[in-house]
């Protein structure tokens, strides 16, 4: 398993694990990561990652990234 923020751009990879608090892994889940899900990183911005998420672009900070393993 590695960190989102290191899968390769443009490549579908399924959601493994979720780590953080109760928060952060709830603020996760209502932006539609969950675990067993399909992301798929887009671009990458500075230290920001566009992923795409259930048909839906998301801005994640790295340190949000780091949270999900794929």
């Amino acid at each position: 398993m590695i960190p989102l923020c290191l899968a390769e751009k443009g490549e579908p990879q399924i959601i493994r694990r979720i780590g953080g608090t109760p928060e952060v892994k709830k603020h996760l889940e209502n932006l539609g990561f969950n675990v067993g899900g399909e992301v798929t990183i887009v671009n990458t911005l500075g230290e920001n990652v566009i992923v795409r998420v259930k048909d839906a672009r998301v801005a994640l900070s790295d340190e949000l990234a780091r949270k999900i393993m794929i």
